[in-house]
């Protein structure tokens, strides 16, 4: 008879799953504050918001630094998501394995032209 309890137990998977729930509400948080604090400025900016008003908020330095580390974030999120999206609903390992490419590259993209969009204010 097989005992598969108890220290001889086999554990299989990629353990890793605590630390991705942490990563998605610690980004999660960070985007629900930065999203706090771009709605306070455009509350407390008079009159119509226009281009010159956007990119003043977005020109102050340490919002161009929390910016960045937004983004940087919302593709951490992004990509602890579909990574586990498709190791849970793909099962052929090729397909998973180009999903997971294509998911880096267009990631990759976004925050590329993300970051040439926000250093150009």
């Amino acid at each position: 008879m097989s005992v598969n309890y108890g220290s001889k137990r086999v554990v299989v998977g990629a353990h890793y799953g605590l630390r991705d729930w942490l990563a998605q509400r610690v980004t999660g948080l960070l985007m629900a504050v930065f999203t706090v604090v771009v709605l306070l400025q455009v509350l407390f900016t008079r009159g119509a918001i226009g281009y010159d008003q956007w990119a003043g908020i977005f020109s102050a330095q340490w919002m161009k630094v929390l910016t960045f580390t937004v983004i940087v974030a919302l593709l951490y999120h992004v990509w602890v998501g579909m990574r586990d999206i498709w190791m849970d609903y793909i099962k052929p390992v090729g397909l998973r394995l180009a999903l997971q490419v294509f998911t880096i590259v267009w990631l990759t993209g976004c925050a590329g032209w993300a970051i040439q969009v926000l250093w150009r204010l």
